[in-house]
C-alpha cells in the first residue's frame, strides 16, 4: 500500500465518522416529539411578542377550532375545550364570525400550544380558561391586535386586560379585522 492510498483511506474513514457523529449530534439535539400534557417553564416571566414566550404553561395539541376564541385540545389522551381569557370574538350568528374563526384556525389548528392559567381554572361551561401561545406568539394578544377580538374583562382573570384593550383600540383606529363591521361597538367590556 502506498502512502497516498493509506492517507486517503484514513481521511475517508475519518470523514465517514465525522458525518455519522454530526448526524447523531443533530438528532440528539432535536426533540422531534413533543410530550403533550407536559409543562414548559422558560423562566422568562415575559409574554407577548418579546420572543420569550410564556412563563409557565401546559402543552397540548389543538385538535379543532370551535370559533375565534375557543379551541379543543388533547391533553393526556383527553379532548378538552379551552376558552381564551380576556378576549371575545363574534359569535356564530354575528358579523365577522367566519373571519375571526379562520384567523384563529390559521394560528393554532393542529399545532402544539402552551396553555397558561390566570386565576380561574374553568368557566361555567367547564372549559379551561387559558392564555394560549404557539411558540412565542401570544394568540389572545394577536386576536386583539389584528382586530378579530375585543378586550373583555372576565374577573378575576385580568392580568392582560389593559394590554388587550390598548391593542383593540389600535386595531379599531386602523380599521383592522372585524372593526369595520361595527361588531365591537357595544362598550361593554365586563362579562
Amino acid at each position: 500500500m502506498t502512502m497516498m492510498k493509506w492517507f486517503y483511506g484514513k481521511k475517508w474513514l475519518g470523514m465517514k465518522s465525522f458525518v455519522v457523529m454530526a448526524i447523531l449530534v443533530l438528532l440528539a439535539g432535536c426533540n422531534l416529539s413533543v410530550e403533550v400534557g407536559g409543562s414548559v417553564d422558560t423562566g422568562s416571566g415575559s409574554t407577548g411578542n418579546s420572543g420569550n414566550g410564556p412563563a409557565n404553561g401546559e402543552l397540548a395539541r389543538v385538535v379543532s377550532v370551535v370559533d375565534g376564541d375557543t379551541i379543543r385540545v388533547e391533553i393526556n389522551g383527553q379532548e378538552i375545550p379551552v376558552r381564551y381569557i380576556g378576549v371575545n370574538t363574534p359569535e356564530r350568528d354575528e358579523a365577522c364570525y367566519t373571519e375571526a374563526t379562520n384567523f384563529n384556525r390559521s394560528m393554532v389548528e393542529g399545532r402544539v400550544v402552551s396553555l397558561v392559567r390566570d386565576q380561574s381554572d374553568t368557566d361555567r361551561y367547564d372549559r379551561l380558561l387559558r392564555y394560549v401561545y404557539v411558540g412565542n406568539t401570544f394568540v389572545n394578544e394577536e386576536l386583539a391586535a389584528q382586530g378579530y377580538a375585543e378586550a373583555v374583562l372576565y374577573e378575576p382573570d385580568d392580568e392582560y386586560f389593559d394590554h388587550f384593550r390598548i391593542l383593540e383600540q389600535q386595531a379599531a383606529a386602523s380599521s383592522l379585522g372585524c372593526h369595520p363591521t361595527g361588531i365591537f361597538n357595544d362598550s361593554n367590556d365586563r362579562r
